[in-house]
């Protein structure tokens, strides 16, 4: 019992030591051997330091800290960190219509949306209905960044995510 209260007790330090440390290097968290097959040893040292902010600011360690404080950007013209943040801005529920004809899902279902926005179904769910014209479609976030469709007046839905 005393064995598995002092690994418990190692555990939960580890963790909150971890946590207080937050992002590690690449450099930290490779092998040298690992560093140099990925070819990073090439990298110069403002390029691997790039890098590493640019991991930092999408990490899972940041993440709560990153919805919270606006995120600071050493490279303004960075368009993939503007759409990054765009796009967790918009994480809000979608209600719009289908375009056309619907009549259910089957596992590879792209959905057109009357606000010009393209969906298409990320998991194999299958769902069969009578056909229906142009229907009020909701999609709502889901958790770790998934989106949930669903069709009003039907209580299934389906995950989705967005080509468009």
């Amino acid at each position: 019992m005393n064995k598995y209260l002092i690994a418990f007790i190692s555990l939960l330090v580890s963790i909150s030591i971890f946590a207080a440390e937050g992002f590690s290097s690449l450099e930290e968290q490779m092998t040298g051997k690992e560093f140099s097959a990925a070819g990073l040893d090439k990298l110069s040292q403002s390029e691997l330091d790039s890098l590493n902010a640019w991991i930092h600011a999408r990490s899972l360690a940041t993440l709560a800290t990153r919805k919270s404080t606006p995120a600071d950007s050493d490279n303004p013209g960075d368009d993939d960190q503007v759409e990054e943040s765009e796009e967790e801005q918009e994480r809000t529920t979608i209600t719009s219509n289908l375009v056309g004809k619907f009549s259910g899902w089957d596992g590879q279902t792209t959905f057109k949306l009357k606000n010009g926005q393209v969906w298409v179904q990320s998991d194999k769910d299958k769902f069969y209905t009578k056909e229906i014209k142009n229907p009020a479609v909701v999609i709502e976030p889901g958790m770790f960044g998934t989106w949930r469709l669903s069709i009003e007046g039907f209580d299934e839905d389906c995950r989705v995510k967005r080509i468009q």
